[in-house]
């Protein structure tokens, strides 16, 4: 049987993990690491997903999912994952990198694999790239930690002292420019609402009802529908039309436009990150959340930049507003993108898998800045995560249940 040997290599935002994933690959580099130089080392990481993603549409052939009816690109962030797994273990790979392999996963997928990695862990070794200390694996007994581009090793778990972040955010919400001129309690309702697409049942007789000021969280397993559900809220979605689905006071389909409604909400998800490629200032940034502009191509107004100032000071940003935004930590970016989705102070306010990727420390500061938010303002806040974030308050959980129907809704107080 093949010799393994297994390490965790623990990481904050500030980390540079692509410089550590290229180094491992190149090896040689890590004195610590020489049992691997040579062993056959395989990358399973986002990048490496997306990536055979590029080539599945770029030769229309698939390669992870041959045998499937289902493109690789089609398929839930979890069944990607063990599409993936499962190439790299038929390639025969003696060693292979895990770059943080929980992520978007639900308590199921998570579950499974860590049960397939633990039994693989006896013929093949495993270098766990990890921001979250939860996510560690059970037969790993070596560690490291690498700081900015700098890799220390341990004996010991004990000995990792990854620094922590200021987690108060003193102050008050700064007001809006002018008050929501929507006055009513309720703000989304669902009566009954089906999806299907073609012979796929996605949600079945969806009954939801969020109101101004209300704190939800949104859970399911990966492939649930909670994508599809999102859509139907923002109005997004054609399959909204002719049902009972009412967005902020209209019954979907009469009259409404997608800006009156989008104008209502704050939306943030990390994949949004990547539209944001230009020279921007962390200032600029907060401030064209005021007209969901991508950037700042507009002289801002006095106020715009007073109430800009206002919310980086509470947030403990304000020192850093003529940065570029491209030049932040991943944690400092969320923490931004979170702000600029909540100057306008929406009706409602939806972070989708806003903490998906963050370190510890980075996750519990968002953390701490949503439930300020939740409980210094009307606006209602839809937080999606397929973690249970510790520290999370939500007052409901509103939780999708697959079943060969569709998933069906139940509510959970917190």
């Amino acid at each position: 049987m093949r010799k393994t040997q297994h390490w965790a290599i623990f990481t904050n935002n500030e980390s540079n993990k692509n410089l550590l994933a290229k180094r491992l690959l190149k090896k040689g580099h890590y004195k610590d690491f020489t049992p691997f130089t040579s062993t056959k080392i395989s990358l399973f990481s986002k990048i490496t997903i997306e990536r055979f993603i590029d080539e599945e549409d770029r030769h229309d052939e698939k390669i992870l999912t041959k045998g499937s009816k289902q493109a690789l690109k089609t398929l839930s962030s979890g069944e990607q994952k063990k599409a993936l797994l499962q190439y790299l273990f038929n390639k025969n790979t003696e060693a292979i990198i895990l770059d943080n392999p929980f992520d978007n996963l639900d308590s199921n997928s998570l579950k499974n694999l860590k049960e397939t990695l633990s039994e693989k862990a006896k013929t093949i070794s495993f270098i766990q790239i990890i921001s979250r200390k939860e996510d560690l694996l059970p037969f790993i007994t070596n560690y490291a930690f690498l700081e900015k581009e700098t890799l220390n090793t341990y004996s010991s778990l004990k000995e990792i002292n990854i620094p922590n972040k200021n987690t108060k955010f003193l102050g008050t919400i700064p007001p809006p420019i002018k008050p929501s001129n929507y006055t009513a309690k309720t703000l989304i309702q669902l009566k009954n609402v089906n999806v299907s697409f073609e012979d796929k049942k996605v949600l079945q007789n969806i009954n939801w009802t969020i109101e101004r000021g209300s704190f939800w969280q949104l859970i399911g397993s990966n492939g649930s529908g909670k994508t599809t559900l999102l859509s139907m809220i923002t109005g997004e979605n054609p399959k909204g039309y002719g049902q009972e689905l009412f967005l902020f006071g209209r019954k979907k389909g009469t009259g409404e436009s997608i800006w009156d409604i989008k104008k209502r909400i704050g939306y943030f998800t990390p994949a949004m990150t990547d539209k944001f490629r230009g020279y921007h200032t962390v200032e600029q940034m907060i401030i064209s959340g005021f007209n969901d502009s991508i950037g700042l191509y507009v002289k801002p107004s006095a106020t715009q930049k007073k109430l800009a100032k206002e919310w980086l000071s509470l947030i403990n940003m304000w020192h850093l507003h003529d940065s570029l935004y491209n030049e932040l930590s991943m944690g400092q970016k969320r923490l931004v993108m979170t702000t600029r989705a909540m100057v306008k102070h929406p009706d409602l306010l939806i972070l989708d898998e806003a903490t998906a990727g963050l370190d510890d420390a980075s996750a519990h500061l968002l953390i701490s800045f949503v439930n300020k938010i939740a409980s210094d303002s009307e606006t209602a806040i839809i937080f999606v995560s397929h973690r249970s974030e510790r520290g999370l308050n939500p007052a409901y959980r509103f939780v999708l249940n697959p079943s060969s129907n569709g998933s069906l809704g139940t509510i959970q107080p917190s």
